[in-house]
């Protein structure tokens, strides 16, 4: 026999579950929505969720009766707790957007400050879903003026660097659940989502017009503007958020390489022609272990991670599909950023280097280039993590010693592939400089720039890979097909000196 105590336990319970609320969870499916409770359990081992406050309501009994507030306020919006990935301890949190459109009420903040708490003292990697419309007016049961003696959002940023933070976007994220996304380290978001600092409403109360939810912050806005990591399908959400989880959850024993040969043949002859980077990542990599981030920010810079015998890596490369690889603005702020997320949690970084320099020219001045692409040498300069520098083929300039940590001798390693060329300018450019009296001594047109060709095939002759060797200026040139056996015997190195714990400090948001 079931004492009465525990049947009424049982009884508010199943109040809580998604099968209490059929119609309301119909019309979330109809319109393409995954409840709180379907996305924990699409994402945690079976039977491993520990829940907190499940049996919260919104702090509103003054206006509510108790049954309505059970019904319709459940779990006062929040629904999180302790729980396992692949038998690894983590914690996840999820808004639910079935409750007042997911916004954050006053006991939904203390049940989240209860978890952060938690999450603190455990170090747990965390995924929160984010989306919901903001803060919540309404919670008359608690005195408020302000509200702004809330402590989650404080809570959540100091937990950078601390803990791993993925958050997730997949409906309307405003406000304070955007704040949410913002602090994470990284953000799937789906065509589904809307990121903005402001919904609806605050944009028209505003002056700023009627602006529809869908148009506020939409997903081809935000991954162009670098605030989304990865973007997935709405079906593939869970997926990216246990995929990129994954890679702060220690060491994985199982893993396969491609065929390493191909390298040898990645990179384009001469230096006109470009050439898709992101292959001779997923070759230097553990198979189907790649996620590029911010693929559509900053394109000129490639940031990715993956895994290389099992380990966590971060890998960035210059992509000479876009500006010819040099490094932009954004560049300098995509790389510094990623730099500081591997520093902060032990990920060794491999730099893959293919770069005239630093982008020139009044427009990239206006952009605030000085500031911004200096952010990557200090980044770089902090590095706890070991860095491995691989010029492919070009690495000139001031671009090429930011793409290095500062310079060819910062790297634990600095090699570089047969046919590259190093300098301190795009050799052409050395020659038009440095000879600029002479060539315009020159009154044929013609002649003048067979001059410059040849001067710059000296020039080139002179600045190969195996020269800039002899000098002592890299550590070797390599057969192309050895760089990821020697890129894993410089970590297996760093390993050994306790260089893989990362540095805990905080990453930048942006």
């Amino acid at each position: 026999m079931i004492r009465p105590e525990l049947l009424e336990v049982l009884a508010r319970r199943a109040l809580t579950e998604d099968a209490a609320r059929p119609d309301a969870v119909a019309r979330h499916h109809a319109r393409g929505g995954t409840t709180a409770r379907e996305k924990v359990a699409a994402l945690a081992d079976e039977g491993s969720f520990v829940e907190y406050g499940r049996f919260v309501t919104a702090a509103q009994s003054d206006k509510r009766e108790l049954d309505d507030l059970l019904d319709r306020t459940v779990a006062d919006g929040i629904v999180g707790g302790l729980a396992t990935i692949d038998g690894h301890q983590v914690a996840v949190l999820s808004y639910d957007y079935l409750v007042m459109a997911g916004t954050q009420g006053m006991r939904g903040h203390r049940k989240t400050d209860r978890l952060l708490d938690v999450i603190e003292r455990l170090r747990l990697p965390t995924v929160f879903f984010a989306a919901g419309g903001g803060g919540r007016p309404g919670d008359t049961d608690i005195p408020l003026v302000s509200a702004l003696d809330v402590t989650t959002f404080a809570a959540w940023a100091r937990l950078s660097g601390k803990v791993a933070r993925i958050a997730v976007v997949d409906d309307n994220c405003f406000a304070g659940n955007a704040v949410i996304a913002g602090c994470a380290d990284l953000v799937v978001a789906t065509p589904r989502s809307s990121l903005g600092m402001g919904g609806p409403a605050m944009i028209a109360g505003g002056g700023l017009g009627d602006v529809a939810a869908a148009d506020v912050g939409p997903l081809e806005v935000m991954t162009a503007n670098g605030c989304v990591d990865v973007a997935v399908d709405d079906q593939d959400a869970v997926d990216a958020a246990r995929a990129l989880i994954g890679y702060f959850l220690g060491r994985e024993t199982a893993w396969t390489a491609a065929d390493q040969v191909p390298l040898r043949e990645a990179v384009p002859e001469g230096e006109r022609t470009s050439y898709d980077v992101e292959a001779v990542v997923e070759t230097l990599a553990d198979q189907d272990t790649v996620t590029v981030l911010r693929p559509g920010f900053a394109p000129e810079l490639v940031t990715a991670l993956g895994r290389v015998e099992g380990r966590t890596v971060g890998f960035v490369a210059n992509d000479t599909r876009h500006v010819a690889g040099a490094i932009t603005a954004d560049a300098g702020d995509k790389a510094a950023r990623f730099l500081q997320l591997c520093d902060a949690f032990g990920f060794p970084v491999v730099s893959l280097v293919d770069t005239p320099g630093m982008m020139v020219g009044p427009d990239a001045e206006r952009t605030g280039l000085v500031r911004h692409t200096s952010r990557l040498l200090v980044a770089g300069a902090r590095l706890s993590v070991p860095l491995v520098g691989v010029v492919l083929r070009r690495g000139y300039g001031l671009g090429a010693q930011a793409m290095l940590g500062g310079s060819t001798h910062e790297p634990e390693l600095t090699i570089a592939w047969p046919g590259a060329h190093l300098g301190a300018m795009g050799l052409e450019g050395a020659v038009r400089l440095s000879m600029r009296r002479e060539l315009e001594a020159i009154a044929d047109d013609e002649e003048r720039e067979r001059t410059v060709r040849e001067l710059t095939a000296y020039a080139q002759a002179h600045s190969t890979a195996l020269e800039v060797a002899r000098h002592f200026e890299i550590d070797d040139v390599v057969d192309p097909a050895e760089t990821r056996g020697l890129i894993a015997r410089v970590i297996d190195a760093a390993d050994h000196a306790g260089r893989l714990t990362g540095s805990g400090l905080p990453v930048d948001t942006w």
